[in-house]
């Protein structure tokens, strides 16, 4: 099932591994192709000794490592600075990781209006996460020692999230999110056999205090076991008043999912098959905050948490000790 007036230029809302290939990225999804105003994700692979460069134009931009290591070089504009004379222009080594079920990443932030160019001496698949954003912030290191590990659910809902590009909790410790204008980008990962992204909920409008306008995009890698690829499912249903999206995909790795409105959840591991979703956000609101409102019918399964354990196969891994380089 796949309805509900998909972006033509993307070719639906479920876009099957290639199917959103263009030029250099093995998926390349902007605002214009997805039919938006914000959010955009690039999955650039590159050979051993590869380069890519490319304008970052009116958006900011995470570099971040699905496999292999980097080194990202990001060029100032013309004023050579960025909010309040701060430099935005920088070189950051990224040390990577085998995959994204081996470990958390360091990562590189860079700004609108600049000129980036990433270069590996190995080879590797990066995850560009990108939002069109008014601030121009300076370029800077994420350190995979500094990325909040964060476990949510219990039970068959237990997942992991990496919080590398998450906004600060309302009222909660700044030091829990990475500044950005607009963009908000986490992992999540899903032990095979477990639900995720559950109870469903939405982020499609904005209610102050409630709710925040957020367009999504969900990205795949789903872990192969006794050498069979893995798979899983992704939902998507309509949250009415105008807003039609309805989804019920069969995700495999390379695969993505766009969400600009609705109720979505679960997304479904599939039994020995551990999952992994790459989630980039990004929306017309004032204050850049992830808040979400569960479904009606659904929600009560958050009180049933605390009487069970959280699922013993978790964390896959935590957060290194300190910076590796």
């Amino acid at each position: 099932m796949d309805a509900g007036g998909a972006p033509a230029a993307a070719g639906g809302f479920h876009l099957v591994a290639g199917r959103g290939a263009d030029g250099p990225y093995a998926l390349d999804v902007s605002p214009e192709k997805a039919g938006w105003g914000y959010s955009s994700l690039r999955i650039l692979e590159l050979p051993p000794g590869g380069h890519h460069t490319f304008a970052t134009g009116d958006s900011e931009w995470i570099v971040l490592p699905l496999s292999g290591g980097c080194t990202v070089r990001a060029d100032a504009a013309a004023d050579g600075a960025g909010d309040g004379g701060v430099p935005a222009g920088g070189t950051f080594e990224l040390a990577g990781r085998e995959s994204v079920f081996s470990g958390v990443t360091d990562f590189a932030y860079v700004p609108r209006d600049a000129q980036v160019r990433i270069d590996s001496r190995a080879g590797g698949r990066f995850a560009l996460t990108g939002a069109r954003c008014e601030r121009r912030l300076p370029a800077r290191y994420g350190a995979a020692s500094d990325v909040p590990v964060e476990l949510r659910g219990t039970g068959s809902c237990s997942r992991q999230v990496n919080n590398f590009g998450a906004a600060a909790p309302a009222g909660g410790d700044s030091r829990q999110g990475f500044a950005c204008d607009r963009l908000i980008a986490v992992e999540v990962l899903t032990p095979g056999g477990n639900w995720s992204s559950y109870p469903p909920h939405k982020h499609d409008e904005c209610r102050p205090g409630e709710e925040s306008e957020l367009e999504e995009i969900y990205y795949f890698e789903i872990a192969a076991a006794h050498g069979t690829e893995g798979l899983g499912y992704q939902r998507v249903t309509p949250s009415g008043r105008g807003r039609g999206t309805d989804v019920l995909a069969e995700v495999r790795t390379g695969d993505a999912v766009l969400i600009p409105d609705g109720w979505h959840g679960p997304s479904i591991a599939a039994p020995g098959h551990d999952m992994y979703y790459l989630n980039v956000m990004a929306g017309p609101g004032e204050k850049r905050e992830w808040l979400i409102c569960d479904h009606p019918d659904h929600g009560w399964i958050r009180a049933t948490w605390p009487q069970q354990p959280v699922d013993p196969r978790l964390p896959l891994y935590e957060a290194p000790a300190g910076d590796p380089r």
